[in-house]
């Protein structure tokens, strides 16, 4: 069985793909169980050596990978490019970081005894990631997995399943076979992914289908990112580049990202200069030239339908700079809405588009009761020349991520995670290891028993 692809750039047929049932299902995990054994009994540095092949390998097949990338997601170049080195630059980290953890106490803590704690490896891991960052999104799941590791049968969305199909083979030239399996399919392949003999999930997509991989899992460890739906508080005394910033972080990826900027939140003084001023940096952003299209009819209507429903008295529009021969593809123009009440559809839900609300309030205090109004709590930024008063909001925000003068910088380094409807879990960092491993205590008597001599 095999679906249609289609070029989000064109709205054309690109190809097909292979639909996993449960015979590939099954087949995939009990192959990651057969590998488990071998790959998590190598050292550290031995996993950290094939991880580091593997990182080679992404970087010397970059083209490749970004013309794959590229198929099905429409994403700029400049976009799949740095996305990739990415990428390599996460499967490089994480095997190091397995190598330079520390470990919780250890020693002679019970008079007689000496204890330490093991970290191991979950075991196999099922993995399901979306369409807006194919590639990258399986990264910050499987490196770390990995790493701890153990290994991984990862799905990617029905629409972008090309870059992983390549990333499997690399993984089995310089891992081992059944170490980091794809795992081509629609929702239903999802679903029996999770309700397969896997140890663990972790998923980022959806806060509904979040849901459903959680009753599915059941007493199994799960990892959920769930989206988000990111406020930007901006004082009057914001700096001078903060409305270009905005502009560029939330058409970034056409605003499919769950950390982006969605939400505008101002005091009453400064609200007429933000909306000019975003007006004009969201009409400098181009969707075909700055930035791609949406991925797939279902979310350009779910997109359009969000935008149809909202109460905005002002909606303002950029152009558009679609190439020829691109004319019905899924190309959305950047846009920003404001006059809007608290509770418009485009403020209280993840719209994930080239979009912008601007909302206000009279005081510092209300303007954080807006940002944190919401149920997701993913990201967050505030934008302020007051140094103290910045970086008390960040404290304050309702977010796994704060930002103060910027938006959407992140690194492997730093830990990214949501709170609330935003799932829980942390991707990057080395405390995304603890994710994908689990602790054992050990504790060894030393003193001789009664019957001993």
């Amino acid at each position: 069985m095999n679906s249609e692809l289609t070029d989000p750039r064109t709205g054309r047929l690109r190809g097909t793909a292979p639909v996993s049932r449960e015979p590939e299902v099954a087949a995939a995990v009990a192959a990651a169980r057969t590998a488990l054994g071998a790959w998590s009994a190598l050292t550290p540095k031995d996993r950290a050596r094939r991880l580091d092949r593997l990182a080679m390998l992404i970087e010397d097949s970059a083209a490749e990978y970004a013309v794959r990338e590229r198929a099905g997601t429409g994403k700029p170049d400049a976009e799949t490019a740095g996305e990739i080195e990415q990428v390599a630059d996460l499967f490089r980290f994480f095997a190091t970081a397995a190598r330079t953890r520390t470990a919780p106490a250890a020693g002679r803590l019970v008079t007689g005894h000496e204890s330490w704690v093991r970290w191991e490896p979950m075991g196999v891991v099922g993995v399901i990631v979306p369409w807006n960052y194919p590639l990258m999104m399986a990264a910050w799941r499987c490196a770390p997995a990995l790493a701890a590791g153990n290994t991984v049968v990862v799905k990617p969305a029905e629409t972008t399943p090309d870059t992983l199909e390549l990333l499997a083979e690399h993984a089995a030239r310089t891992l081992g076979e059944g170490v980091l399996q794809s795992l081509p399919g629609d929702r239903r392949t999802g679903r029996r992914l999770v309700e397969s003999p896997v140890d663990m999930v972790a998923f980022t997509g959806s806060g509904q289908a979040g849901l459903d991989v959680a009753a599915r899992a059941g007493t199994r460890r799960i990892s959920l990112e769930l989206g988000g739906n990111a406020p930007a508080v901006v004082l009057p005394d914001a700096p001078a580049d903060t409305y270009a910033s905005l502009a560029e972080a939330a058409t970034y990826n056409a605003g499919q990202s769950c950390a982006a900027p969605a939400r505008v939140i101002t005091l009453t003084e400064n609200y007429e200069e933000t909306v000019a001023r975003l007006t004009e940096a969201m009409g400098a952003r181009l969707a075909g030239r700055d930035f791609g299209p949406l991925n797939n009819v279902d979310q350009v209507a779910r997109y359009d339908s969000l935008v149809a429903s909202s109460s905005a008295k002002r909606q303002l529009a950029a152009d558009l700079a679609v190439p020829p021969g691109e004319e019905h593809g899924h190309w959305r123009a950047a846009l920003l809405l404001a006059d809007l009440p608290h509770d418009d559809p485009t403020v209280t839900e993840e719209v994930f588009g080239p979009l912008l609300t601007v909302q206000h309030a009279d005081t510092v205090e209300a303007a954080l009761s807006l940002a944190n109004g919401v149920p997701q709590a993913l990201a967050a930024s505030v934008w302020t020349t007051d140094l103290g008063t910045g970086l008390d909001l960040a404290a304050r925000l309702d977010a796994g991520e704060a930002w103060l003068n910027c938006h959407l910088v992140q690194t492997a380094e730093l830990p990214h995670g949501g709170r609330g409807s935003s799932g829980h879990g942390t991707d990057l960092s080395t405390l995304a290891l603890q994710e994908y491993q689990r602790p054992k205590t050990v504790t060894v008597r030393l003193t001789p028993g009664p019957c001993e001599s």
